[in-house]
C-alpha cells in the first residue's frame, strides 16, 4: 500500500479529511492556511465551530494539538454546549512537539512555542 492509498483508507475509516501535510494529521472543519505550512504527523488541528486562521511560513511539530473547542464546563454539568473560540497563528511561526494551543489564542508574527508548553 503505497502512502496515497493509506491516506484514503485513513480518511474513509476516521471520517478526517485527507491533507496535503501528512498522512496522520487530523483536520476537523475548515481551518484557513497560508503558504509554506509545515505540520508534523500526530498533529490535529480542529477549527469545527470556530475560525482557526494559521499565517505563511509556519513550522507545527509532531504531536501538537491545535483545538478551538473547551467542553470541561459542558462535562461537569456548568453548561450544555461546547465553547469554541476562534485561534489565530500569525506568520513565521514555530510550535514545538508535544504542544496544545487552545481557543481564544493568538501566536503573533514570529512567535516560537516551546515543545510540551
Amino acid at each position: 500500500m503505497n502512502i496515497d492509498e493509506f491516506q484514503n483508507l485513513f480518511s474513509r475509516l476516521t471520517h478526517f479529511k485527507a491533507n496535503q501535510f501528512h498522512p496522520l494529521v487530523w483536520i476537523n472543519g475548515e481551518p484557513e492556511f497560508g503558504k509554506n505550512i509545515y505540520i508534523g504527523g500526530f498533529s490535529e488541528i480542529n477549527a469545527k465551530g470556530s475560525r482557526v486562521i494559521i499565517g505563511d511560513n509556519c513550522d507545527i511539530a509532531s504531536f501538537v494539538s491545535i483545538n478551538c473547542s473547551d467542553s470541561h464546563k459542558k462535562c461537569i454539568g456548568l453548561l450544555n454546549t461546547v465553547i469554541c473560540k476562534d485561534i489565530i497563528i500569525e506568520n513565521n511561526v514555530f510550535i514545538g512537539s508535544h504542544s496544545i494551543i487552545k481557543g481564544g489564542a493568538h501566536l503573533g508574527h514570529n512567535s516560537v512555542v516551546g515543545a510540551g508548553t
